[in-house]
This record gives structure tokens, C-alpha cells and sequence, in this order.
């Protein structure tokens, strides 16, 4: 029993000394020099580097609307795939826990009684009581390589939320102002409509009159009849487009109260910030570089499967079994240390490392096309925000010479100088051209939206 003692003393006493020999190392990052280069090509007035992001603006700054903003309440509070998130995040909270005390001594307390007969003699009853102890001691990094895996996978859940929410509210915001583009181009067209149906009955006056054909009453009610079918495919694209943001707020179909999209507000000019900064905004990209780390120490966890585990043991019971009949009663103390090391597992694992290895080439693969597809994503929601907004200076002006040129050429019409189908072809491109004005300004919305949630925007 004392050499026992003794050799567990010892075993502390040169526990700092072999923690040299560990194998365990902190993770990191990898060079990410390739990343100053991600918004090439980018007009330099959109790429400010020494200014903020606009990224870092909460949703509600950004989004000021407050009707969408009690949209993305909704979704955050009830959206499925968000709560299922929250859940994962509370599994790998409990992971961490339970590798956080994995450090300490297992303790656990028993019994157990026997009763036993020979020959002649009355049964006799012995039983035994007491706790008893068990504590592995991480020397070579098993049990730190699996907390800092455990952690890190804490990180991926929580960036894998925050990047739910990102994506919600973008998705949310999007379909918000597309309901408010569609409801525009319904408001057009049935204002098309009403023209359509005006000039019908000016040209069947003109018809009896003997100052126009049949072929322009005909082509006039064919371009009435083309309104009424674009007006019923918008009516069914915003009923399925409600049903669909009714689904994803998590709430039962509904008629979903919106304001006009003339009235939204947004910044004059955009800043992407720091091509580096994606890598702290992004919750994806964070999501990434965690999922890079747990695979780190997952090849630590399993470089350590190759060495030695040291485990101390001790027990304490009290007996009523002490052989002899003055003292029917007694203590009992024991302790064991232990080492076992590997010698052969049939390869597993040789095989362990070999995969932890792969999947940790693979993770940083993953994580360095994250980056580039942050990038291009930025690129692209700039280029969709520029090019939208000069074709929105385009739209005004062709709208302007439009009703200029519907206004003469009724007037000219007026004179008997022109036909009416040339007042009719006017009209069908003033519609054209609202339309486009229309689908124009919702792209310098999306643009808004889409660098928004490109730059990591919507976790606050």
C-alpha cells in the first residue's frame, strides 16, 4: 500500500515535466494574404478602406421600414430552420461542458452484500460500503485536444445561427420589397388598363366616324386582353410569394400588410470596408474557420490515440468482513495507478489520423473558398447596386420623353396629322418603360440587400 502512495507521488511529481512531451498545439489561422485582393475590379468611390462597412449597422438601422421591421421580428422570433439552430447551439453548449469536465476525477460509490451457508454453521452476511475514485491525467493532450475541438465546435454552431438570421433577414427584407415591386406593376397595369379601355371606345367612336379601321380597334383590344393577363399573372405571383414569406416567418398563410415601394430609404453611396474584414463579419466565413479549427485539434485528439494513458485509481470501503471476531468491522483503502499504451489496434488508428489529416485539408480548402465566394458575392452586389442605379437615371428620362410623346401624339391626332396607332404604340412603351423603372428600383433595393448580407449585416 506505502509503494503504491509512493508511486503515485511520483507520478505528480514529474507530471509538469512530461507535459513537455505533449502533442498538444494551439490552432492557427493560415495565411490569408490572398484576401486584400477579393474586391478586384470594384470602383474605388464603393470601396472606401478606411472607412466602415456599412455591415456593421444593425438591421433596424438599415432597414427602416416598420413594417418589414415587425417582418423580421416575426421570422427571428418563429422561423423553423433558426430555431433549429438555436437547438444545435445548445447541443454543442453541453458537448463543451461535458469535455470541461472530463479533466476532473470520475466519482462513484457502491455496495454489495453476500450471504453464504456451509455445512452446520448459520448463514453468515458480509457487506461492503464506500466511494471510489478515477482520474486520467491528460499528459499528452487527448483530453485538451477534444475541449478545444468541443469549443470550437461551440463557435461553429453559433456562427452557423448568427449566419440563419443573416440569411433570413436578407431573404425577408427581399421578399418584402419584391411584394412591393409586384404590388407597383399591378398598380401600372391596372392604371394601363383603364387607358387600354378608354382608347377602345375612342376608336369605336372614330371607327363610326369613318377616321379609323377595324385593324385599330382589333390591335387595341389585343393590347387590352395582353393588361388583363399581366395583371393575373401578378395577382398569382404576390399570392405565392405571401404564402411563401408566410411560410418561411413561420405563421400561417395570411394577407401581409406592406407599404409602396417609393417610400423606402437607403444609404447614397456603399462601402465594402476591408476585403479582411469578411473574415469578422461573415458569420459563414466564421462558421468555416471554426469547422477548420475543430478539424485541427480532431488531428491532435487522434496523433495522441498514439500514446500512453496514465489513469489513477483508488478506492475506499468499509467492510463488516475483517476476519477475525473482535473487530467484526473495518476500513479499506486501495489505489492503483495505471499506464496503458497502444501497440497494435488492427490499424484503426493509423486510420484515425490518416481521415482527421484529410478532413483537416479538406476544412481549410472549404475555408479558403469561403473567402473567395464572400468575395465575389460583395463584387456582385456592388456591380447589381451600380449598374441599377444608372439604368434608374435612364428609366426617368425615358419616361419623360414617353409622356411627352403620348402627349403629342394625341394632339397631333387631335389635327387628323397622325394615326391613332401611333398613339397606341406610344402608350404600350410608356408601360414598358414604368415597368422597367419598376424592376430597376427594386434592384438598387436587392444591390443594398444583397451587399448587406454579402458583408455579414443582420446579426444585431
Amino acid at each position: 500500500m506505502k509503494k503504491t502512495v509512493h508511486y503515485i507521488f511520483l507520478l505528480l511529481f514529474l507530471l509538469p515535466f512530461m507535459n513537455g512531451c505533449g502533442i498538444y498545439t494551439r490552432y492557427e489561422r493560415p495565411d490569408l494574404s490572398f484576401a486584400d485582393s477579393l474586391y478586384t475590379g470594384i470602383r474605388q468611390e464603393t470601396q472606401q478602406a478606411d472607412s466602415a462597412s456599412f455591415a456593421d449597422l444593425s438591421w433596424r438601422e438599415l432597414f427602416t421600414d416598420s413594417l418589414l421591421q415587425r417582418w423580421i421580428e416575426c421570422g427571428i422570433e418563429h422561423n423553423t430552420d433558426l430555431r433549429v439552430a438555436r437547438l444545435r447551439t445548445e447541443e454543442a453548449e453541453a458537448v463543451l461542458q461535458s469535455s470541461r469536465l472530463a479533466f476532473l476525477p470520475s466519482v462513484s460509490i457502491g455496495g454489495q452484500g453476500q450471504v453464504s451457508h456451509s455445512d452446520g454453521r448459520s448463514a453468515q452476511r458480509t457487506y461492503s460500503v464506500g466511494p471510489s475514485a478515477e482520474w486520467e491525467l491528460d499528459i499528452f493532450g487527448r483530453q485538451r485536444n477534444a475541449k478545444a475541438g468541443a469549443k470550437a465546435a461551440l463557435g461553429q454552431s453559433r456562427a452557423y445561427e448568427q449566419a440563419m438570421q443573416t440569411r433570413l433577414v436578407a431573404t425577408v427584407a427581399d421578399s418584402y420589397y419584391t411584394l412591393l415591386m409586384l404590388d407597383e406593376q399591378l398598380q401600372i397595369s391596372r392604371r394601363t388598363l383603364t387607358t387600354w379601355q378608354e382608347n377602345i371606345r375612342t376608336l369605336s367612336a372614330l371607327k363610326r366616324a369613318g377616321k379609323t379601321t377595324e385593324a385599330a380597334v382589333l390591335q387595341a383590344r389585343a393590347n387590352k386582353l395582353e393588361v388583363e393577363g399581366s395583371i393575373l399573372t401578378l395577382e398569382k405571383r404576390i399570392g405565392e410569394l405571401e404564402n411563401t414569406v408566410c411560410a418561411l416567418l413561420g405563421i400561417a398563410p395570411v394577407k401581409l400588410e406592406r407599404g409602396v415601394l417609393a417610400d423606402r430609404h437607403f444609404p447614397d453611396s456603399l462601402s465594402a470596408g476591408l476585403p479582411l474584414s469578411l473574415v469578422s463579419n461573415r458569420p459563414d466565413v466564421r462558421e468555416a474557420e471554426f469547422a477548420l479549427m475543430q478539424s485541427f485539434y480532431a488531428t491532435g485528439e487522434a496523433r495522441s490515440a498514439f500514446y500512453p494513458r496514465i489513469t489513477l485509481s483508488g478506492t475506499i470501503r468499509w467492510t463488516n468482513n475483517a476476519e477475525t471476531i473482535s473487530n467484526p468491522g473495518t476500513w479499506l483503502f486501495n489505489a492503483v495507478g495505471s499506464l496503458v499504451q497502444p501497440l497494435f489496434h488492427k490499424g484503426e488508428n493509423v486510420a484515425r489520423l490518416k481521415i482527421a489529416r484529410a478532413q483537416q485539408q479538406e476544412a481549410l480548402l472549404q475555408f479558403r473558398q469561403s473567402l473567395l465566394d464572400a468575395g465575389n458575392e460583395v463584387n456582385n452586389a456592388l456591380i447589381l447596386w451600380q449598374t441599377a442605379r444608372k439604368r434608374l437615371g435612364i428609366d426617368r428620362k425615358r419616361i419623360l420623353n414617353l409622356k411627352a410623346a403620348v402627349w403629342n401624339t394625341k394632339l397631333l391626332m387631335k389635327y387628323g396629322r397622325t394615326h391613332y396607332l401611333e398613339v397606341l404604340t406610344a402608350q404600350q412603351k410608356l408601360l414598358q418603360a414604368e415597368l422597367a423603372e419598376s424592376e430597376d428600383r427594386y434592384d438598387e433595393i436587392q444591390g443594398v440587400i444583397t451587399l448587406y448580407h454579402a458583408l455579414g449585416g443582420g446579426t444585431k
